[in-house]
C-alpha cells in the first residue's frame, strides 16, 4: 500500500508542510525562487524544510544537454497544465511514458508502454498522448517536460527545420523518430501550446509522479510493439 505523500515548501508564500498538492501548489505557483519537494515520509519532509540542501532521493539519469532550467510562469486563465516523462530500461528496451493533465481543479493521469523502444521516443510519446487527450482545444496549454531533446526540438525550431528538409538534419543525416516528431508538430500547430523544460527529479511532485507512471508502465506484461521504432 502506497504511503500518503506530503509536500514541503521551503520557499513560497507560506512555507510549511502540506498534505495535498493543490494546497502546496498555491504557495509556489508564480513565486520567484520557490523551493519545494514531495515526500512519502513526514520526518524526511521536516528535515528537508530545515535544510533544503538535504537530499534523500537518488539522482536521475544524466542529461548531456546544456538546456537552462525554465521558470514556468503563473497559469493563464483557463490554462491546461501538462506534465510529462518517459523512460526506457537499457535503452533500447522496454519503455514507458506518463503524463498528467491539470485543469479545472482536476488531474488526469495517462500512461502506457512498449516492449522495445527508446528513452527519447517515450519522452515524445508522453507529450503526444497528453495533447491528444485535450478535449477543449481552444484553451491555452503548457507542457512541462524534463526532456531537453523534446523542448529544444520544439522551442529552438529544430523539428520544423528537419521537416522542411524532408526529415534530414543539418549534418545531412536522417532525423531520428520522424514519425513522432511529425505527429507532435501537427498537434503543436493545431493547439495553443507552450513548452517549458523542468529539471527532472528536482522535487516537483507532478514531474516525479509522471516518472512513477512511466516506470510502472514499462514493467507491465505483454507490452505492444512500437512499430515506429522497429521500422527505422
Amino acid at each position: 500500500m502506497n504511503k500518503k505523500k506530503v509536500y514541503a515548501v521551503a520557499a513560497g508564500l507560506n512555507p510549511g508542510i502540506y498534505d495535498n498538492w493543490p494546497e502546496a501548489e498555491k504557495q509556489v505557483k508564480g513565486y520567484a525562487g520557490a523551493k519545494f519537494k514531495g515526500f512519502t515520509d513526514r520526518a524526511e519532509a521536516e528535515a528537508w524544510i530545515q535544510n533544503p540542501q538535504y537530499n534523500h532521493a537518488p539522482a536521475k539519469k544524466n542529461d548531456s544537454s546544456k538546456t537552462v532550467p525554465t521558470v514556468v510562469p503563473p497559469p493563464r486563465d483557463g490554462e491546461i497544465n501538462i506534465y510529462t516523462d518517459g523512460g526506457c530500461s537499457n535503452n533500447p528496451g522496454p519503455g514507458g511514458y506518463g503524463a498528467i493533465l491539470v485543469f479545472d481543479g482536476k488531474e488526469q493521469e495517462i500512461s502506457g508502454g512498449f516492449k522495445l523502444t527508446t528513452n527519447n521516443r517515450m519522452e515524445l510519446m508522453a507529450c503526444i498522448v497528453a495533447l491528444r487527450a485535450v478535449k477543449q482545444k481552444e484553451r491555452p496549454i503548457t507542457v512541462c517536460s524534463d526532456s531537453s531533446y523534446v523542448v529544444n526540438g520544439i522551442n529552438k525550431g529544430w523539428a520544423r527545420s528537419w521537416r522542411q528538409r524532408g526529415w534530414i538534419k543539418s549534418d545531412k543525416q536522417p532525423t531520428v523518430n520522424p514519425d513522432l516528431w511529425a505527429e507532435l508538430l501537427e498537434l503543436v500547430e493545431e493547439l495553443d501550446v507552450t513548452f517549458y523544460w523542468v529539471k527532472g527529479h528536482a522535487g516537483h511532485p507532478l514531474n516525479e509522479r509522471c516518472d512513477q507512471l512511466a516506470v510502472a508502465a514499462l514493467k507491465e506484461k505483454n507490452l505492444p510493439v512500437d512499430k515506429g521504432y522497429l521500422g527505422q
